[in-house]
């Protein structure tokens, strides 16, 4: 048998059944509300509702406050279904699991509703009702929600932003995982659409990637990253834009889909390219170079190429190859957007060009121990003064090694046999020396007990 609780969490047992007095009352009432006595009947009620309370027959006391909901709606009165809900609710030693009946009965007339202001004003009846109670934290929870979109359907973001993010679902024992996933997911949308990025953040760690790894909530995980990548292109962080774009490709529901497919892999390879050089940078870059589905867009594969293998890229003719397709598209190539005609696609086409440079400085790192600036700016297709700005930014972050000697106007690469390889150097040989002195110790000691046990 269920266990029957008041409003304040004390369990109460029940004194009497009053199974058959609803059954003959509650009808009686309904008759009389259909002949246009509400009042009469509602006045029936209520007191049944108080002898089946005070008995703590949940059951009954239930059936009798839905009833009152019922007849309200029915008359089309929701003036006085409100009232009821707050009276019910704050009755004196009012049942837990009849309350939760009452607001679920109450709950399903919001979508029958059709002025807006009546719907909005039973919600807020609802919140009121349910506010601070954790049985009625699933219903409070939906209901807010529907609140928040009727927020936004008038225009006022900001306030429906405002009133899903009072919701801490995460909390919600009550709550199923994906449910909870999905109200998260609104709260990051609205945030994102009142431009609140900081909160945004904030509110996305709140989602484990876990979650979609078993790909059974494929469309969650679409929105989540998608949401994640308006994201990442505001912060202009492009690396976290590329391991959010693979893991759309990696979706089963994109890679049944041809052009989603297609599109999600050139963004994955562009962005790798855009992507500030580093370990994890240039693992990803290779890690997709391996990419079966390459040979389907062979455009970005040979742009991926030109940034894995170890060669000079020179711009002019990249350009002359690539701008076109990646900027506007071809007939048989369509652009993926990261380069349109906009602020932020130029920002982007010129990131590409600082990208190409810096690919040639760390070849040039490779394969030249001493260059002479003007040399180097000759193959970056830059001036001495840009090229050296290019190459003090690499060494800062510490992508190559380099020093320049202005007045001879020479770059040197390699680096000199001192400081740290020379202190490294010497650790070593004082370790060897150590270990010998240790060595010829036991050995003259061994030698002493001998001569000691022969005399």
């Amino acid at each position: 048998m269920e266990t029957v609780t008041d409003m304040k969490g004390n369990i109460v047992k029940m004194e009497e059944d009053y199974t058959e007095t609803c059954d003959k009352q509650i009808p009686e009432a309904e008759s009389m509300a259909d002949t246009g006595n509400l009042l009469g009947a509602l006045e029936a009620l209520l007191s049944l509702e108080k002898l089946t309370r005070t008995a703590a027959d949940m059951l009954s006391t239930g059936r009798v406050m839905v009833s009152i909901m019922k007849m309200c709606f029915a008359a089309k009165n929701l003036d006085l279904l409100n009232e009821h809900l707050v009276i019910l609710t704050k009755r004196r030693g009012q049942l837990k699991q009849a309350v939760t009946k009452m607001v679920q009965e109450a709950v399903t007339y919001l979508p029958q509703i059709d002025s807006k202001e009546e719907t909005i004003k039973l919600i807020d009846t609802l919140r009121t009702v349910t506010a601070g109670k954790i049985y009625l934290e699933l219903e409070r929870a939906r209901i807010t929600r529907q609140l928040a979109e009727l927020k936004e359907a008038d225009g006022d973001v900001d306030e429906a932003a405002n009133i899903l993010q009072e919701l801490q679902v995460e909390t919600y024992g009550s709550m199923e995982k994906k449910e909870k996933v999905d109200f998260i997911l609104e709260q990051i949308r609205l945030c994102l659409a009142k431009k609140d990025y900081i909160r945004t953040q904030i509110i996305s760690k709140k989602i484990s990637t876990k979650f979609f790894e078993s790909d059974n909530e494929q469309d969650l995980k679409l929105k989540f990253y998608q949401l994640m990548i308006e994201l990442a292109v505001h912060e202009g962080k492009y690396l976290p834009i590329c391991r959010h774009y693979r893991a759309v490709f990696d979706t089963p529901k994109i890679a049944e889909d041809e052009a989603k497919r297609t599109l999600a892999l050139k963004n994955v390879v562009m962005y790798s390219v855009l992507a500030e050089y580093d370990h994890e940078q240039a693992d990803f870059l290779t890690r997709t170079s391996q990419e079966p589905r390459l040979e389907e867009i062979p455009v970005y594969e040979k742009i991926l190429k030109c940034f894995t293998t170890l060669e000079l890229i020179h711009w002019v003719s990249f350009c002359g190859q690539y701008e076109e397709a990646l900027r506007k598209g071809t007939a048989t190539n369509e652009a993926t957007g990261v380069f349109d005609d906009t602020e932020k696609g130029n920002k982007a086409w010129e990131n590409l060009r600082k990208r190409v440079v810096e690919h040639n400085i760390r070849i040039m790192e490779k394969y030249y121990s001493r260059i002479s600036m003007k040399r180097m700016a000759v193959l970056l297709d830059l001036s001495p003064n840009e090229a050296e700005k290019f190459l003090s930014e690499l060494v800062t972050r510490k992508t190559v090694f380099a020093k320049i000697d202005r007045p001879a106007g020479i770059v040197v690469f390699r680096r000199s046999a001192e400081s740290e390889d020379t202190l490294n150097g010497w650790a070593r040989d004082t370790d060897k020396v150590m270990e010998l002195i240790n060595k010829t110790m036991h050995l003259i000691t061994k030698e002493q007990m001998v001569h000691q046990l022969i005399h």
